[in-house]
This record gives structure tokens, C-alpha cells and sequence, in this order.
């Protein structure tokens, strides 16, 4: 089965992180905005060493981009489904080719490689449930290679994070 590609193999690669710069990432992570000088205030450390050290987290790849977190219903997105997929085949150039058509489908917002019963999840969004069933009917069950998708709906977010330092 083919593994998603990533840029970096987080696992191998380390980067040192000290107290001062899982502060700055807490901080981050709460307020991707949040000026070099309000961080340094809070750190206790001048605004050239936080600059630098958050411009080391980038270049390494501890921080991999700024983001902004989006409400799903605002945007006409309010549904959001959970897709388990599994392949046919199970080769590196089905999976390869199962990957690069996912990534062409925007309404596929998250896709992870799984161990069991199916190979992939998908966490999937539409406007309702019509914009769904067309997404499911004409675009996911018609690339090549699907074997079983079971869709699973959110009734609701109980707890959604994307903080890993705390």
C-alpha cells in the first residue's frame, strides 16, 4: 500500500526545543497574529532572539504554516462527514494514484492513511446533505480502484484543536 508522501519525515527529523520556545509555540498556536513584541513581553526574552527562534522553527519545519480556522456553517460547509475507504488493490501505484485524486477534491479537507478494515479516512465537508450524495454518487465512488466507502455524519464538534503544544 502506498504511504502518503510528506516533505519531511517528521519521525527522523528533531529539532531541539527549549522552554522558551514551546512558550512561543503556545502562543502561536492560540494567536497566529500575535506580534514578535507581544511575545517577547510574555517569554520574557527581547524581540530579536523570538524573532529568530521563530524564524529556526519555521526554516526546520516545526512550524509549518499560519492558518486561519474557519467556521464550517458560515461558509455553506456545514456538513461534515467522515468517509472510510477501502481500495481494491493494494499496490503502490493504486495507492499513489488513489492519493493524488484525493488531493484534487476540495471537499476532502483531511485524509489520513489508516490500519484495519479500510485503508483511508477522509474527513469530508459539504453544504448539505444533496451536495453530499452528488460528492459521494459522482466524483468518490467513481475514482478508480474504490472497493468500500462507508460515510459516517457528524451530529456535532464535542472538542476540535489544533494545539499539540500545551
Amino acid at each position: 500500500m502506498a504511504k502518503a508522501t510528506q516533505k519531511e519525515d517528521s519521525a527522523t527529523v528533531h529539532t531541539p526545543l527549549d522552554t522558551k520556545d514551546l512558550a512561543i509555540l503556545r502562543l502561536l498556536q492560540e494567536n497566529a497574529r500575535i506580534t514578535v513584541k507581544e511575545i517577547s513581553d510574555k517569554v520574557h526574552l527581547s524581540t530579536t532572539p523570538v524573532h529568530e527562534r521563530i524564524k529556526r522553527m519555521e526554516e526546520s519545519g516545526v512550524i509549518k504554516q499560519y492558518a486561519t480556522l474557519v467556521d464550517h456553517a458560515k461558509v455553506k460547509k456545514g456538513l461534515m462527514v467522515i468517509c472510510y475507504v477501502s481500495l481494491k488493490q493494494h499496490s503502490k501505484n493504486a495507492g499513489d494514484k488513489f492519493i493524488k485524486t484525493i488531493h484534487a477534491l476540495n471537499e476532502v479537507i483531511e485524509c489520513y492513511n489508516i490500519s484495519g478494515e479500510f485503508d483511508f479516512m477522509l474527513k469530508v465537508v459539504a453544504e448539505d446533505m444533496n451536495a453530499y450524495y452528488d460528492f459521494h454518487v459522482n466524483r468518490l465512488s467513481q475514482i478508480e480502484n474504490i472497493g468500500n466507502v462507508q460515510s459516517v455524519f457528524v451530529m456535532g464538534i464535542i472538542k476540535q484543536t489544533h494545539q499539540l503544544v500545551y
